[in-house]
């Protein structure tokens, strides 16, 4: 993985809006609807060129998909896997359900999460391999018609699997976690294999305390977020620790987020990961301050840090200079060649939702780059 030698690099977490006509396949296959197979294999690719090529335009140096091909972060397992079926909702989050007034005024901004929660009915594995054959060889192809530091690809975590598709067929939440680790682990080698770093998607290491996993005691959670860990560094046995990435999060979500777990509490467990680069929020309202946690908890001498430092739940653009602040004080605490720009989370975790404009996103990834350009002169002049 490229590290900030002689500049702040900059990234992002992942998703990116998608067109207005792909988002619509998506949906449509996503829900079990006729729709074009050749026009939806003809618009991704083509959305993940103009993709990549926006990501370039606007200063980002490691570049991924934007998740073109998926109708969720998550939920695209259920088509990659066998085993799972149906749908069933989630269950209202332990800080919004308070409050049905502002459900219902987000929902009409954003859309409904219309994404369907298969639920595990059967043995899980491997059923189709060549979505992510897909994905790396239009990743590639888009790659290599920019100038980029490095290509990122992201994938759904073995723990974020039950956060979204429940188990009905498994005696135990370990043995469901540990046949999705099984079955996800050829997608993860074969994206380093293809050269790209490899972030995974773990929300299940805060987010769920308050959603999926509520009903857990904290020291439950944290229990099963170490079991997490655990199992997605058996998974990652054959790759690299500098190919790989972790992101965990809160929910990339407006609302009062007052039943999120803090860092401090998580921040020991993520660090075990076998991950080189923690992706982690930092820029909202709710955690920037927990950036002063790495005082008390030290980042290991093998990590790199990559926070965000661009909001993705607002379409306020954050000024240079904010970003250049946020970013020197990470680069204070762990070191200039430690510290990544990234977001906080992703600009189109589901097809379909989320209220950025998809021209602000890219805004915001602009200025991202123009703050890590300020911090890079203040830093570097350092000596």
């Amino acid at each position: 993985m490229q590290t900030s030698q002689d500049r702040i690099l900059t990234t992002h977490t992942g998703s990116l809006p998608r067109p207005p006509a792909l988002r619509e396949l998506l949906v449509k296959k996503d829900r079990d609807q006729p729709y074009d197979t050749a026009e939806l294999t003809r618009l991704t690719r083509e959305a993940v060129f103009a993709i990549v090529r926006r990501q370039a335009e606007v200063g980002v140096d490691i570049i991924n998909d934007g998740e073109m091909s998926k109708p969720g972060y998550s939920t695209y397992v259920a088509d990659r896997l066998s085993g799972f079926a149906g749908h069933e909702p989630a269950k209202p989050r332990l800080d919004t359900g308070p409050h049905p007034n502002f459900v219902a005024a987000y929902e009409r901004m954003t859309g409904p999460v219309n994404a369907r929660r298969a639920v595990c009915v059967g043995d899980v594995a491997v059923k189709d391999a060549e979505p992510v054959r897909e994905d790396i060889a239009n990743l590639k192809a888009a790659l290599a018609q920019v100038k980029a530091v490095e290509g990122f690809m992201t994938a759904a975590s073995p723990g974020l699997v039950p956060v979204f598709q429940i188990n009905r067929h498994y005696p135990s939440h370990e043995a469901y976690v540990e046949a999705i680790a099984a079955a996800m682990q050829p997608e993860y080698e074969a994206i380093v294999e293809a050269g790209f770093v490899l972030q995974l998607d773990c929300p299940d290491l805060a987010m769920a305390h308050h959603t999926s996993f509520q009903d857990l005691s904290e020291a439950d959670f944290l229990k099963r977020a170490a079991f997490h860990i655990e199992v997605l560094n058996h998974a990652l046995r054959n790759v690299p620790a500098d190919r790989c990435r972790i992101h965990i999060c809160w929910g990339n979500y407006e609302g009062p987020h007052d039943h999120d777990i803090e860092f401090a509490k998580v921040a020991p467990i993520l660090v075990k990961s076998k991950c080189q680069a923690l992706v982690v929020e930092a820029a909202n309202p709710r955690h920037e301050h927990e950036w002063a946690i790495w005082r008390q908890i030290r980042l290991p001498d093998d990590k790199i840090l990559i926070p965000g430092v661009i909001d993705t739940c607002t379409n306020y653009v954050e000024h240079p200079e904010l970003v250049a602040e946020r970013l020197i004080r990470f680069a204070d605490l762990v070191g200039r060649e430690r510290v990544i720009a990234g977001t906080d989370c992703g600009f189109g975790t589901f097809a379909g939702y989320g209220k950025i404009d998809p021209d602000i996103a890219f805004k915001k990834l602009r200025t991202m780059a123009e703050g890590a350009a300020i911090a890079t002169k203040r830093l570097w002049s350092r000596g």
